[in-house]
């Protein structure tokens, strides 16, 4: 299968799209993520900066990038760490100087130990700034020598950029709306995902700890040269009620259900699948009436899912059809109307039915625009997650204690309507019992 990327042209588009939405006479400045340490001298596998990702492909950290419009020499400068024979044989290759020009399209590129030097005269009668304020504090002060220091030159008829101002408004935006090349990077890694949690509905009753199905996941991903998009929730039984619940190291439980959120990550494009099925491989009555109302509840919150539709819609849909459902099982009691107006559901199902995806598995953009929900647009990608979670310290019946279920799926906004994404994934109560039975 041949696998997806993005073309050099495409990053070359976005910084030229970025700054046609900059003010004249402005600069944007946008640093790359830095090693994160794990313990002592040991570091987390690094990850870029989504932001800084989106625009320039470049996947070392400590950069910087710097785009000024109209720029006679160039619009696109790109400072990084040189190549250094030494050092590499230690770490890895670096593309040095030469490779921020050649391969990832910079018109120029600096050192990055000389930046202290050559970014304010960049800044040089520069009329605004662009960056992602309080996003990091060192970064932060960064920002404030370099305006120091061209702020000193004022005796010289150089001027100071006189206006900081957030550059998230108009990038996250841009991030929001996926391109063709951006979607075929997220089916890619939704296939492998898919795939991931097949085999762990198959293994699911030959294992006995949550961790061994967490394994089958971080194989499958990293078979495919991929990372977990997050950190994968593997929780059985009353874990499956903790929503964020990440442990993933206590038994398997026979008569239980085991809910699994877990998603691959492709060259920093998400994907993000929740499924819930019984460890044994058969629903009990319990766990089907309430596994059947997430079900369809995340189908009237999908066929909402459309454009001009609010962002609400779908969760408003969701919650209309779980409110009911708890309603006829008797563990809510009275008008269905007023137990979604007094926001009777929540100790059952707390969360939105969804939220952004993309560079993020949380991804960045608005919800709500001049004081209400925007409108999905075509190009959009949300999640949509409907879940109910019933602990013995709700006030329910026994029969009910435990059972967690959430139902997510990723869809993308298109002009007919809405694509599942994630659609080659079976949730269906026959179906999964039927694929977990055929395992045996």
């Amino acid at each position: 299968m041949k696998i997806p990327k993005i073309s050099p042209q495409e990053f070359a588009y976005r910084r030229s799209h970025l700054m046609q939405k900059l003010d004249s006479n402005a600069l944007a400045i946008i640093p790359a993520a830095h090693l994160q340490v794990r313990n002592r001298d040991a570091e987390y596998p690094f990850r870029q900066s989504s932001d800084f990702l989106y625009l320039s492909n470049f996947n070392e950290p400590d950069a910087v990038l710097v785009l000024i419009p109209n720029r006679v020499e160039g619009e696109m400068i790109l400072f990084c760490h040189e190549k250094d024979p030494q050092y590499e044989q230690w770490t890895g290759l670096r593309a040095g100087l030469d490779g921020a020009r050649i391969d990832y399209g910079a018109d120029e590129s600096f050192p990055i130990n000389e930046i202290d030097d050559i970014l304010p005269q960049l800044m040089e009668n520069k009329a605004r700034a662009y960056y992602a304020m309080a996003e990091d504090k060192n970064f932060d002060q960064k920002i404030m020598q370099w305006l120091s220091c061209v702020k000193k030159k004022i005796r010289q008829g150089i001027s100071a950029p006189h206006s900081l101002i957030s550059l998230e408004s108009h990038l996250h935006e841009m991030r929001l709306i996926k391109s063709e090349a951006e979607i075929a990077m997220m089916r890619h890694a939704v296939s492998v995902s898919i795939n991931a949690h097949q085999i762990a509905m198959q293994q699911c009753k030959q294992s006995q700890w949550e961790y061994e199905i967490d394994a089958y996941f971080q194989y499958e991903f990293c078979r495919n040269n991929m990372a977990a998009a997050y950190t994968s929730i593997v929780g059985g039984g009353k874990n499956a009620c903790i929503l964020h619940y990440i442990e993933n190291n206590q038994r398997l439980n026979q008569g239980e259900l085991l809910l699994i959120d877990a998603g691959a990550e492709h060259q920093g494009y998400a994907s993000d699948i929740t499924r819930t099925f019984p460890i044994n491989g058969r629903f009990s009555t319990e766990q089907k009436q309430l596994y059947q109302i997430v079900l369809d509840a995340q189908s009237a919150a999908i066929a909402m899912a459309q454009p001009n539709n609010s962002w609400d819609q779908p969760h408003t849909a969701a919650v209309e059809v779980i409110t009911q459902g708890l309603l006829d099982l008797g563990i809510l009691h009275g008008d269905v109307q007023q137990l979604i107006e007094d926001e009777a559901y929540t100790p059952y199902f707390m969360h939105k039915t969804g939220h952004w995806l993309g560079l993020d598995v949380h991804d960045v953009g608005d919800y709500r625009s001049a004081g209400k929900w925007r409108n999905l647009e075509v190009g959009m990608v949300l999640t949509v997650e409907p879940g109910m979670y019933i602990s013995p310290s709700q006030n329910v019946e026994e029969k009910w204690w435990n059972i967690g279920i959430r139902i997510e799926d990723d869809v993308l906004i298109t002009a007919e309507g809405n694509e599942v994404l994630t659609q080659g994934l079976i949730k269906e109560i026959k179906d999964i019992e039927t694929w977990m039975q055929a395992s045996c």
